[in-house]
């Protein structure tokens, strides 16, 4: 009978990249050994030698992410430059801002899996809309956010400016206008931290997030006249392809590739994820590379038609990943995940 060759164990392996991180990783390399947790693992590492290599990282946002309160692990990552650009839901892009000015107003409901209907009529009555086991309160975040970005919206609108979502964001956050009503500690913001590093932001569907009703609301009473006032969509894809085509380019001088780690599904995945395909196949530039690196985090089961569940290596018949691609998925809860990802990314 064959016996079995003894092989490496990679827990010693893990142990010794652990060795100089601090204790969150530590625990990582001597528990995570098998399964989702070999994956969580496995994906923070690739996240790590792909940086070291010189390339750089697109994470997308889908869910719940900043109501989940994201921020306080994504924030260090981009002001520690291990995230280069971000690609998310309107949602994620207001709620960590809502989070930011109201914060203390914010409800948590442990035993949400009980409510009645009456318990949730008597929440909507409250105008506390609820996210899962989070309620944002209406007043103290929506509508205080949307007075001053209306503001905005009517003065870009007046001079024929346009911005994109996130610009008008950036410039709001840069004014210091809200600075008195922070009630989180500000580096907690993923979003002032993005604003900071003047990181490119893609926001595809904005328009079906609560600011995007707000902006179609303010067309239809005629305070903002030009539509396109914001800039959306279309605009965001050539925007896109005009930057991965040239950070592709510059990194492809130094060796390095842009990498993909997606949170969720959903548009904020489908959307960037499409650039190469296009760009190769609508434009014919196929000397652009493609991703370099990609992992998902996401509790999507794959079957039938499911492309949030779909295994990685499906991208590879439409042209967005390759054979040799390093690809990782984790089939679990992303607010747990990610976190731990990047702890290990950071060292901590």
């Amino acid at each position: 009978m064959l016996k079995a060759k003894p092989q490496s164990k990679p827990e010693l392996a893990n142990a010794r990249l652990a060795k100089k991180k601090g204790p969150v990783s530590q625990f990582i390399a001597r528990n995570y050994r098998h399964f989702n947790a070999a994956a969580l693992l496995d994906a923070a590492k690739g996240y790590e030698a792909h940086l070291a290599a010189g390339g750089k990282m697109l994470v997308t946002l889908a869910g719940a992410m900043s109501t989940a309160e994201l921020g306080i692990s994504l924030a260090e990552m981009i002001r520690r430059n291990k995230v280069h650009a971000i690609v998310c839901t309107g949602a994620n892009l207001e709620e960590d801002v809502f989070n930011l000015v109201a914060h203390d107003y914010y409800e948590r409901v442990p035993h949400y899996r009980h409510l009645t209907a009456a318990d949730e009529q008597e929440l909507l009555e409250r105008h506390m809309n609820r996210v899962t086991d989070t309620c944002i309160p209406e007043m103290e975040a929506m509508r205080r956010i949307e007075k001053v970005v209306l503001a905005e919206w009517v003065s870009a609108d007046r001079a024929g400016e346009r911005y994109f979502p996130h610009e008008f964001f950036y410039k709001i956050l840069r004014s210091g206008k809200l600075k008195k009503s922070y009630q989180i500690d500000p580096k907690n913001s993923w979003l002032l931290a993005a604003c900071e590093k003047n990181l490119p932001i893609i926001v595809p569907g904005w328009e079906d997030a609560t600011l995007g009703n707000m902006y179609a609301a303010a067309v239809i009473r005629g305070d903002v006249k030009n539509v396109h006032t914001v800039r959306t969509g279309i605009e965001y894809m050539t925007w896109l392809a005009h930057y991965y085509t040239k950070t592709a380019k510059r990194l492809r001088n130094g060796e390095g590739s842009l990498g993909f780690f997606q949170i969720g599904g959903g548009i904020a995945g489908d959307f960037p994820i499409c650039v190469v395909p296009m760009l190769h196949q609508d434009l014919e530039l196929t000397s652009v590379p493609l991703w370099g690196y990609f992992a998902q985090i996401s509790d999507s089961t794959t079957s039938y038609g499911s492309y949030s569940g779909a295994v990685p290596n499906e991208k590879i018949t439409w042209g967005k990943l390759g054979e040799k691609t390093p690809k990782f998925i984790i089939e679990s809860d992303a607010t747990i995940c990610a976190p731990l990802i990047f702890a290990w990314v950071l060292g901590q």
